[in-house]
């Protein structure tokens, strides 16, 4: 974990139809600097979908200069198609991080789900309800996959602040 105390942090929430994103400065006060999709056409060839998805994400990083990327790992997936095509957009999210040379953390659902509301098998409106909270924001962050971004950079600033008290 970066030792710095003001760090921007980029949440994402693999995807290849929707990745969402969420950049967070964390210092003595959280300040959501911005958040939203990349969105790709089930139209548009699968080798442009993963460019657009990395060309999107470089953008962003380039703007907003964040100190470390945190993702969401993929923890299941009940049609397997769908796994491996978002599991390769994954993998593009990661290369992206890696080329531009930022830390990487994972973060499982149940611990994004533990860490935002104290339970790892909070509903959905239990976790866009609490990152609206913690987050201070007028109204619950929308489309679903930018509210989960916020939730998994919200995850890193939380175990970054935990793993500082206890000194681990």
């Amino acid at each position: 974990m970066t030792s710095k105390t003001n760090i921007i942090v980029l949440g994402i929430d693999p995807g290849l139809a929707t990745t969402g994103y969420a950049f967070i400065k964390s210092g003595k006060k959280m300040e959501v600097l911005d958040y939203g999709v990349v969105c790709t056409s089930s139209k548009e060839n699968f080798s442009m979908r993963l460019k657009f998805i990395h060309q999107s994400l470089n953008k962003l990083i380039k703007k907003y200069k964040p100190d470390v990327l945190v993702a969401e790992q993929l923890f299941f997936c009940k049609n397997v198609k769908t796994a491996l095509l978002v599991g390769q957009a994954r993998g593009v999210i990661l290369l992206t991080a890696i080329l531009n040379k930022l830390p990487l953390y994972e973060f499982t659902p149940l611990q994004v789900k533990q860490s935002v509301c104290g339970y790892g098998k909070a509903q959905k409106c239990q976790v866009q309800d609490m990152v609206k909270i913690l987050l201070s924001l007028k109204s619950v962050p929308r489309p679903d996959d930018a509210a989960d971004a916020l939730a998994i950079a919200l995850t890193y600033i939380n175990c970054k602040k935990f793993l500082e008290k206890t000194g681990a």
